[in-house]
């Protein structure tokens, strides 16, 4: 039974790490129009169990993009310099829902692995019983 229990939580570190990559994205999404906001990423780490490699996932700490944000010429705006410009974002959206798309197709390979592993164990279970 430890096979089965190291596979669901396998998969669920990867649902989990996915799920976090896509609060990141959507964080993204939702201030791409922020002035001055950096781009958020996540990077995946494995996790170690007394040296040893589990397989398992788990995000590491988030980075912000260092790609330059897009100049927005607009003397009206309270943020512009004297030659009319200010920082917007550096989010882009294509890229944005290309991850987004990614991490949930990710998502639902771990939920069909993790579902997988809990169908295997219940037939197990059956078997046994008898």
């Amino acid at each position: 039974m430890t096979d089965f229990s190291d596979t669901l939580a396998l998969s669920a570190s990867g649902m989990k790490a996915q799920s976090t990559r896509l609060r990141h994205v959507s964080e993204n999404i939702a201030n791409a129009d922020t002035p001055g906001f950096h781009r958020k990423t996540v990077n995946f780490e494995e996790v170690l169990s007394q040296g040893a490699r589990t397989g398992q996932v788990q995000t590491g700490p988030v980075q912000l993009d260092r790609s330059a944000p897009e100049q927005i010429f607009d003397p009206s705006h309270p943020l512009a310099d004297e030659s009319g410009h200010y920082d917007g974002s550096n989010v882009d959206l294509v890229v944005e829902i290309a991850d987004a798309r990614e991490a949930q197709r990710s998502y639902e390979a771990n939920l069909k692995m993790f579902d997988q592993a809990r169908q295997m164990s219940s037939s197990l279970l059956q078997l046994l019983r008898r």
